[in-house]
């Protein structure tokens, strides 16, 4: 780069962009179509909280060996390969659902008293894929981020990180969707395939980028014990971001036991039609598409630390809202709050992760963030089916399905106790200060 002259984005980064907003395509298809064929073969809140706590498993059991696995190949051929995987999965999928589409109910037609009992070859089947779909993920996801500063420059990575994912958002929670619903009106089975054809235009686009990004790639490596072990004790000796991994842990596993089960809030408390429920999930492209353009406009205007607090607070709130309204548009404007804080927390954070770890540990340290971070997620899950469980015990189905929105409401705007003292701007910036300091204590394993 010459001097005088501002960075720019590079061509390998656009090609990364195409290849994450089309697989997040795909991504918004599978957002209507998985659930809504759990809904076809189970009516059980525990069971269909189990599909969620089954995707989300990986990032429990697997997400530190995959940042492992990240700083040691190609992380190019890596994110081929998580997708490549992701496209024969769903295309699996695609031919189950289409052999066993005559003991469905319609997709429009899923009501109270369509489903009697649980398919349980379907059911297994989703569980089997939803498990090795998300282990994919996990390598995919933690590469992708691993490898955005290798291809952008660090001033940037804020720009970079919010223009991606607001498109991803658009992509995600509003194209796809609505297109996830008119598949189903054709059959149960078409959504599945065109997911799967997304994740396999997505490595396509991923093959041809320029990059060959294989950190340590003349050092004989170290055991991976050793090389897992770097990762984890870097972390925990970053005092801001190892609160800010456990933070976003709680979060998330609150923010995953409210929407385990939204497929079946939205149909027996809400009344949605396929229609409806991919309309309601749009919600959030609304909201993520503005976080995403005016997260570092904002953050600039009022500190990063306050849009932290602000994360926390606003999308408790969104939750009891959504937890005790019966209008499916209520609960769109919800989702719509909620992804613009929740996008203004990603693009805050993963920005600063990009900024002071290390490039030869940045897969380590970003997987055994996500451990914490992501990992709760299948312990939300499950806590939020047990909560329809409890409480359909001893009250009505209708309040057991609004129960995990209301109680993890009540605990996220409680969590700004924890986690007011520990993120705030001034820690924020000695934590960018610090870099030099943390880098240093890094342990070199071996």
């Amino acid at each position: 780069m010459g001097e005088g002259h501002s960075p720019k984005l590079s061509r390998d980064y656009f090609r990364l962009f195409a290849a994450s907003t089309i697989s997040n395509l795909g991504d918004g298809i599978a957002i209507i179509a998985y659930p809504w064929l759990a809904s076809a073969v189970t009516r059980s809140g525990l069971l269909i909280a189990l599909v969620v706590v089954v995707q989300r498993l990986p990032w429990l059991l697997f997400s530190l060996p995959a940042g492992v696995i990240t700083d040691r190949v190609d992380r190019r051929r890596l994110m081929v390969g998580a997708n490549v995987a992701r496209a024969i999965l769903g295309g699996i999928v695609a031919v189950a659902v289409w052999v066993r589409s005559d003991g469905l109910p319609s997709p429009g037609e899923i009501d109270l008293g369509a489903v009697q009992g649980t398919d349980w070859a379907l059911y297994l089947l989703l569980l089997a894929a939803t498990l090795l779909l998300g282990t994919a993920e996990v390598l995919y996801d933690n590469t992708a981020q691993t490898i955005m500063p290798s291809i952008v420059h660090a001033d940037l990575l804020e720009k970079a990180n919010g223009r991606l994912w607001s498109t991803e958002q658009v992509l995600n929670t509003l194209i796809g969707p609505v297109l996830g619903a008119a598949l189903l009106a054709i059959s149960f089975s078409a959504p599945f395939g065109v997911d799967a054809l997304t994740f396999a235009v997505s490595a396509a686009l991923v093959a041809s980028m320029r990059i060959r990004s294989r950190p340590n790639a003349d050092v004989e490596p170290a055991r991976w014990q050793d090389d897992l072990a770097d990762g984890v004790r870097w972390l925990w000796n970053h005092d801001f971001l190892r609160h800010l991994a456990i933070i976003l842990g709680l979060i998330n596993m609150l923010s995953i036991m409210s929407t385990a089960t939204l497929v079946l809030y939205g149909q027996e408390v809400l009344g949605t039609s396929p229609a409806e429920f991919a309309l309601m999930s749009t919600g959030g492209a609304a909201g993520g598409v503005l976080g995403g353009w005016f997260a570092a406009d904002i953050t600039e205007r009022i500190g990063h630390g306050v849009s932290l607090w602000m994360t926390i607070v606003v999308g408790g709130v969104t939750m009891v809202v959504s937890g005790l309204t019966s209008s499916w548009f209520v609960v769109w404007a919800m989702f719509a709050v909620m992804m613009f804080v929740a996008t203004l927390w990603n693009v805050i954070t993963v920005s600063l992760r990009q900024t002071i770890i290390p490039d030869e540990l940045l897969g380590r340290v970003n997987s055994c963030y996500r451990f914490f971070g992501w990992g709760m997620m299948p312990i939300g899950s499950l806590l939020g089916g047990v909560v329809i469980a409890v409480t359909e015990a001893f009250g009505d189905r209708e309040l057991a399905l609004r129960m995990p929105w209301i109680s993890a409401g009540i605990v996220h705007v409680a969590l700004i106790a924890y986690a007011g003292p520990r993120l705030t701007s001034r820690r924020i910036a000695e934590a960018r200060a610090s870099t030099g300091a943390a880098v240093s204590r890094a342990p070199t394993g071996g």
